[in-house]
């Protein structure tokens, strides 16, 4: 007889256990998120090593802070925007790096086509050398928004805008990635 597996927390139940000293609900918490926030750490900072140096270093933030997070349904956004913010600290402290590599979501579009997979690395350094074109904020903002699916509203919020400046700042990244990518299309 099959035993049921027990029902997965909402994030909100997770946060409240942690903040009462339960560590396996936050290393829960760090196994649905931290994956995202390396994916948005790498593609702002272009190094493995840097984004897991941000991403360790807001997580521990995060455990340390758990006790003033005013709505444990803000979890998410609140790691979005901790993250945003180191990295743009990063970037701001030193010049970035425009090497980018496939990670396994790109490289899948191209399985079993030596060919494609080829035009696809290229598409993609082309891609990373452009974004490092754009301001920090901009970039920010591009990769939130087209990479990570946040709503304006949770860009502005990670980045300590308004909904207006992060719409132009996506805007502005847009039109200057379209014309640096015209050769792609």
């Amino acid at each position: 007889m099959a035993v049921d597996a027990p029902p997965e927390l909402d994030d909100a139940t997770l946060v409240a256990r942690a903040r009462d000293g339960d560590v396996r609900a936050y290393e829960e918490l760090v196994r649905r998120y931290q994956g995202a926030m390396f994916r948005l750490a790498r593609r702002m900072l272009q190094r493995d090593g840097d984004a897991e140096d941000v991403v360790q270093d807001v997580f521990l933030t995060a455990w340390r802070r758990l006790e003033t997070l005013q709505e444990d349904a803000a979890f998410v956004g609140w790691l979005y925007r901790t993250t945003t913010n180191r990295c743009l600290n990063v970037i701001r402290s030193r010049k970035p790096m425009t090497d980018v590599g496939l990670d396994s979501a790109e490289s899948s579009l191209a399985d079993g086509h030596p060919e494609r997979r080829a035009e696809v690395s290229q598409q993609m350094e082309a891609l990373g050398r452009a974004l490092q074109t754009l301001t920090p904020e901009q970039r920010a903002c591009w990769l939130l928004r087209e990479v990570h699916g946040r709503s304006y509203e949770e860009i502005a919020e990670a980045v300590d805008g308004s909904v207006t400046a992060v719409r132009g700042r996506i805007a502005r990244a847009r039109a200057q990635l379209a014309e640096v990518m015209k050769p792609w299309r």
